[in-house]
């Protein structure tokens, strides 16, 4: 075990490891690039939903069931079908990644919007705010943090996931996994397990520090006198 850290060590220390088009960086780069446009269109597409769903109370039953189809749904065999419909490109690991993503941000967007208080809702009805102003004003500020929560999970899922771009021939952390066990090399292997662990790890951090910043004080607190 001990041997094997050292050789884990030693890959990561050489400088060869780092530069050029199969180097860290780039690889880095690569697979930023995959997860985070993933998200985001994964976003796009479920907040939306989400909220819609939470704010009318229309369509819960249809969205839970059909969020929960979306993760049974392999992730390999998804960009095996597009991938025969589309031929070579990066549209099946997108489009992948996007099906792995939306289910994680639809329920904890529907569950955050679900869970403010009935009586914050009559509220603002009782002070002439619009449906619209109810939304924004009210609802989202309140379902945040688990809107946020989901949003991490989907990142953190999209991350760990966006190593099968190059199961089509593309970049990403995941050529390291490919190609290590092409070649029979272990560290190789284990280096890039570990610099996908590392930058979700990373995500997971920053975006729960964004979590923080960006929940209303007065919610932590009271959330903070609920676990005391």
């Amino acid at each position: 075990m001990l041997e094997l850290l050292r050789q884990i060590l030693s890959w990561f220390a050489d400088p060869a490891h780092w530069t050029g088009g199969d180097g860290l960086l780039a690889r880095l780069a690569e697979h930023l690039e995959y997860s985070a446009l993933s998200t985001f269109a994964a976003a796009l597409i479920a907040l939306p939903i989400g909220l819609a769903i939470g704010h009318t109370g229309r369509g819960a039953f249809l969205a839970v069931n059909a969020t929960g189809f979306g993760r049974a749904l392999p992730t390999i065999g998804v960009v095996t079908l597009v991938f025969l419909v589309s031929g070579l490109s990066l549209w099946p690991v997108y489009i992948a990644l996007v099906v792995l993503a939306v289910p994680a941000i639809v329920t904890n967007t529907y569950a955050g919007m679900a869970a403010v208080p009935p009586e914050l809702r009559d509220a603002a009805r009782g002070m002439g705010m619009t449906g619209w102003q109810r939304l924004w004003q009210v609802e989202v500020p309140v379902a945040a943090p688990l809107i946020l929560t989901g949003i991490r999970l989907a990142a953190i899922q999209v991350i760990a996931t966006a190593t099968m771009a190059a199961y089509v021939s593309f970049g990403g952390f995941g050529r390291y996994l490919f190609d290590g066990l092409a070649q029979r090399d272990l560290p190789q292997v284990l280096a890039g397990a570990t610099s996908v662990a590392v930058l979700a790890i990373a995500t997971d951090l920053l975006l729960a520090a964004l979590q923080r910043a960006l929940t209303p004080r007065g919610l932590r607190d009271t959330r903070k006198e609920a676990h005391a």
